[in-house]
C-alpha cells in the first residue's frame, strides 16, 4: 500500500479538489481509500459521504475504534472514504496526547495495509502535528501551488517541513487554479517548472467545471469527462502512480 499526502501550508490552493479527483482517477486501477483529515470535511461532502466518525477521531487515534468501523463506501467502485466530522477540530490535541505522536496516522493505516493499494490523505493547511503525521505516513507529498508571487514561499515552507520530517516523503508540486488570461499566471506557469525541478509541467486551470464539484458532489470526470480539467487530473494521477510505483490491482468493467 502506498500513501499520498495532498498538502500545502497555504489554504485555498485546491488541495481537496486534487485529493478527490486523484482518488477517483486512481480507483479506475486500484483499491483506494481517501482519508479526509480536514475538519471542514470538504472531501467527505464532495463524495456524498455521511460526516460521522463512530466514537470520534480520538477513539480512532487511540486505537479504541478499528478503522474499518468508520470507513465508508462511495458511489464509485474501489473508492472508500474515511470521513471527517466535528471531532477533527481537536485532532492536533488528540495526537499530542498520544504516544509516538507523529506516527499515529501511520499506525492507523498499518491495520488496513492489505485492503488498499493507495491511500490519499487530504491534509488541512498549515504546519501542524496533523501535517507531521501525514508526512510521516506518506510515500509521496503532492503540493498544489497557486500562480502568485507567494507560491515559491509556500513551496519553500513545505520543503522545510518535509526536510525536518523523521520520514521525509518524495515531493512534487504542480500549478493549480491557473487563469491564462492573467500575465502573472502565464509567466509563473512557464517559469516555475524550468527553475524548480520539483514542480512538474502540468497546469490545472481555473474553470467553472471545477467549481461545479460543489453542486454535483462528484469528481469532475463523472460529469465533465472531456474537459481540460478532467484530462489534467488524469495526467496528474499518472505522475503519482509512476512516482510512487503504485501497483495496479483492480480494473473497472
Amino acid at each position: 500500500m502506498k500513501t499520498v499526502a495532498v498538502y500545502s501550508t497555504k489554504g485555498g490552493v485546491g488541495k481537496t479538489t486534487t485529493a478527490v479527483n486523484l482518488a477517483w482517477e486512481a480507483s479506475h486501477e486500484c483499491r483506494v481509500l481517501l482519508w479526509d483529515l480536514d475538519p471542514q470535511g470538504a472531501a467527505t461532502y464532495l463524495l456524498n459521504v455521511k460526516a460521522k466518525v463512530k466514537g470520534g477521531v480520538e477513539s480512532l487515534i487511540q486505537g479504541k475504534s478499528h478503522v474499518n468501523a468508520v470507513i465508508r463506501p462511495t458511489a464509485y467502485k474501489n473508492l472508500d472514504v474515511l470521513p471527517a466530522d466535528d471531532t477533527y477540530r481537536n485532532l492536533d490535541l488528540f495526537l499530542d496526547s498520544a504516544k509516538k505522536s507523529t506516527q499515529r496516522i501511520a499506525k492507523v493505516l498499518e491495520s488496513i495495509s492489505n485492503q488498499y493499494d493507495v491511500v490519499i490523505l487530504d491534509c488541512p493547511p498549515g504546519a501542524s502535528l496533523v501535517a507531521e503525521n501525514a508526512l510521516h505516513a506518506a510515500d509521496l507529498a503532492v503540493v498544489p501551488l497557486v500562480p502568485s508571487p507567494l507560491s515559491l514561499r509556500s513551496l519553500a515552507q513545505v520543503n522545510e517541513i518535509i526536510a525536518a520530517s523523521d520520514r521525509p516523503p518524495k515531493v512534487f508540486a504542480f500549478l493549480s487554479m491557473v487563469d491564462r488570461r492573467k500575465l502573472v499566471h502565464r509567466s509563473t506557469a512557464e517559469a516555475l517548472p524550468r527553475e524548480h525541478p520539483e514542480v512538474i509541467d502540468l497546469v490545472v486551470p481555473a474553470t467553472v467545471v471545477i467549481e461545479r464539484m460543489c453542486s454535483e458532489r462528484a469528481p469532475i470526470g463523472t460529469y465533465a469527462p472531456g474537459t481540460e480539467a478532467a484530462q489534467v487530473f488524469a495526467q496528474l494521477w499518472g505522475y503519482v502512480r509512476a512516482s510512487s510505483k503504485i501497483k495496479v490491482s483492480a480494473r473497472r468493467g
